[in-house]
């Protein structure tokens, strides 16, 4: 009689023990959600300001405007508006690429971005924030998609930069080490870095997504 008593004490222990450890994983994982989540029924913004490179040679176009994006905790998928003008609005449209990459530093314009954003250490086009390219409408790209890549936790693209690129990116099919590593997308013709942001914007910008695609 003793020795069950005593087991059952133990089983009850460990079972009290379990759920405090269930409650303390909660607990870290909403720290680990930025407060802005809480704030905003749980969901997380973000936004980025894209400005031409400040290392253009002349020729090439200067791109203005916004990347936005947006992102339910924890395991929504990322949305990501693209809205940037500037490109050349005679000829036929060249496709660009857009991509998130390895750093939010523009002490060199965007040469000190780095190279794509690579957590897992995988070929060119399967880095978490290879958006894919783009064609210009009347020098514009107004578009959506969305992403692999995730606001939170260590993987977290906050504070990366967005990039758009010169040329169409060959998604890893150009027979190169170029081809592999970045698509062979040529220059950088403007950056910005990914900040959390009020979902105003996010807002505005995707109801008139929603009332172009009506119109088209």
């Amino acid at each position: 009689m003793h020795l069950i008593g005593s087991r059952f004490i133990l089983e009850l222990a460990l079972l009290v023990l379990l759920a405090g450890c269930q409650q303390c994983v909660s607990a870290d994982s909403d720290t680990l959600a930025p407060p802005e989540v809480s704030q905003y029924n749980g969901t997380l913004y973000a936004t980025c300001k894209m400005r031409p490179s400040t290392s253009l040679p002349d020729g090439l176009p200067k791109v203005y405007g916004q990347v936005l994006l947006k992102q339910d905790y924890p395991l929504g998928k990322l949305n990501v508006l693209l809205r940037f003008n500037g490109f050349p609005t005679e000829g036929d449209p060249e496709p660009r690429a857009v991509h998130i990459h390895q750093y939010g530093d523009l002490s060199r314009g965007c040469d000190s971005t780095g190279g794509h954003y690579n957590p897992h250490a995988v070929h060119h086009p399967n880095h978490p924030g290879d958006f894919g390219n783009f064609e210009p409408q009347e020098g514009k790209i107004n578009t959506m998609v969305e992403s692999e890549a995730t606001l939170f936790r260590e993987l977290s693209v906050i504070g990366r930069a967005v990039v758009v690129h010169e040329k169409m990116d060959d998604l890893g099919q150009g027979g190169d080490a170029g081809s592999l590593l970045h698509g062979n997308a040529g220059r950088r013709l403007g950056c910005c870095i990914i900040g959390i942001s009020p979902p105003d914007s996010w807002n505005t910008q995707y109801k008139l997504y929603n009332r172009r695609l009506r119109r088209n």
